[in-house]
């Protein structure tokens, strides 16, 4: 059914998919504890935001890594911001997220308007070319990924305090850059919500079940039918989190 060429392009896409979950699937639970759904979508876009500023800027275009760094400084920014406004203005943090994300969004399609270009741009920042990763684009993510993930294992308390905004900056400018910002906030949130109910010890491995069994789906269905592979991976990703939900809530009603 595949052919070695076709496992070339697969084998590194689906590693790409389980370096985002490593991270994805462990903060996605704490974006739905806090109550913060927005938060991916505001920081992907305002990272999105500054990988469209490093392209117009012709000046800083050639500048080496900027496609990575100047992302990097905007979503660090935007997670300031974030932290900021989680101190003052609680009450209202999660409309005021959700307004931020709009002003990024709206912000990028106005630098992109006279780009001949832009629109490619803007659907690639989007949903991503997670097909198209390559081996050497992963090892910055792994080193990274694995790093935080080190953070959190011994110091757990990074993710209680304003900390929490940073370390979600550094992964989401990863991932934005391997699979899109569409593909980002339905890694955080799909397996987060489908294990919601969930109160078993084992619920962040089933989480992270939910995410590969989408992962590989999504994959498999974009290379079988020659479909856009981020919007496939988040179809399954939805299909998937459904399941475990329905699951969950069936063998609730039977104990």
């Amino acid at each position: 059914m595949f052919d070695a060429e076709l496992l070339s392009i697969l084998l590194p896409a689906l590693v790409a998919g389980l370096l985002v979950l490593s991270t994805h699937v462990l903060l996605g639970q704490q974006v739905l504890k806090r109550g913060i759904i927005f938060i991916d979508l505001a920081i992907a876009q305002v990272a999105a935001l500054g990988a469209i500023v490093s392209h117009m800027d012709h000046s800083v275009e050639d500048i080496p890594f900027v496609h990575m760094w100047m992302p990097a400084l905007f979503a660090l920014a935007g997670a300031g911001v974030i932290a900021w406004m989680a101190k003052r203005l609680t009450g209202e943090l999660e409309a005021m997220i959700g307004c931020f994300y709009v002003l990024s969004a709206v912000a990028a399609m106005l630098l992109l308007a006279n780009d001949p270009h832009g629109a490619e741009l803007l659907k690639q920042l989007m949903s991503g070319q997670i097909l198209w990763v390559s081996w050497s684009q992963l090892v910055l993510p792994a080193v990274v990924s694995a790093v935080i993930l080190a953070l959190i294992t011994f110091r757990p308390k990074l993710l209680d305090g304003a900390s929490f905004y940073f370390l979600f900056a550094i992964v989401i400018t990863l991932s934005v850059e391997l699979v899109g910002v569409y593909l980002v906030f339905s890694t955080l949130i799909l397996p987060a919500l489908a294990l919601n109910k969930y109160t078993g010890k084992s619920k962040l491995a089933w989480a992270y079940v939910v995410g590969i069994i989408g992962y590989i789906a999504g994959l498999l269905l974009s290379a079988t039918y020659d479909l856009p592979s981020g919007a496939a991976i988040v179809a399954t990703l939805a299909v998937s989190a459904l399941m475990f939900r329905q699951l969950i809530k069936f063998r609730s009603t039977t104990a």
